[in-house]
């Protein structure tokens, strides 16, 4: 038996992907939300964890997932539910050592494809995230200008992120007017929202 451990915070979506998953007989699905993983991992260590990227707090999970890999040769397998038009997801998922990548608009049967690779040592890559993966890496903003805009987009002045990051106010206008050219946007605003659009905020 393969065990599987789902991670999502929405109650209706993790019973329905759980469910999805239990028809597969060779799987033993557990199910829990952000702040039962750590225990459900110490409890019955999973073969694969499987999260959604846009569900709340998934950063956190791949975060742990991180931490787990730190303090042990090998962990559990990560597949993950993601978009194509989210980039900066997908390298965040790759950072965290994603192995299984299926696409949630995609066919029903990938997610249990997935899980059966990465449980065995291989990999899974719906074709459709393919071309967003090859763009995962090419973040244009440098990590200073991601800063930047983050802080921005919190609604701070350009004074008060001089402040907090200790530079001249024209610097952070420079670092603004670089990060409003690199995403293509009209505006600050335009910047910020395209920046979430790909997932790098």
């Amino acid at each position: 038996m393969t065990t599987v451990l789902l991670v999502h915070a929405v109650s209706l979506w993790r019973a329905s992907l759980a469910c999805l998953l239990s028809k597969d007989e060779s799987l033993d699905v557990r199910a829990t939300d952000k702040g039962g993983v750590r225990s459900a991992v110490q409890e019955c260590p999973p073969d694969v964890i499987v999260t959604d990227l846009e569900c709340p707090h998934s950063m956190e999970v791949l975060t742990f997932m991180e931490s787990l890999r730190g303090a042990e040769e090998s962990g559990p397998g990560l597949v993950v539910l993601a978009r194509a038009d989210r980039a900066g997801d997908l390298r965040r998922a790759g950072d965290a050592g994603a192995m299984g990548y299926v696409d949630k608009l995609g066919p029903v049967d990938s997610l249990g494809d997935a899980v059966g690779k990465v449980a065995a040592g291989g990999r899974h890559i719906d074709e459709s995230l393919a071309f967003g993966l090859l763009n995962a890496s090419e973040v244009p903003l440098s990590p200073r200008e991601l800063r930047v805009l983050e802080l921005a987009a919190e609604g701070e002045s350009v004074t008060s992120i001089a402040s907090a990051l200790h530079l001249a106010s024209g610097t952070v206008r420079n670092y603004l007017a670089a990060a409003i050219r690199k995403t293509g946007g009209r505006n600050r605003l335009d910047a910020i929202r395209l920046s979430r659009d790909f997932g790098w905020l």
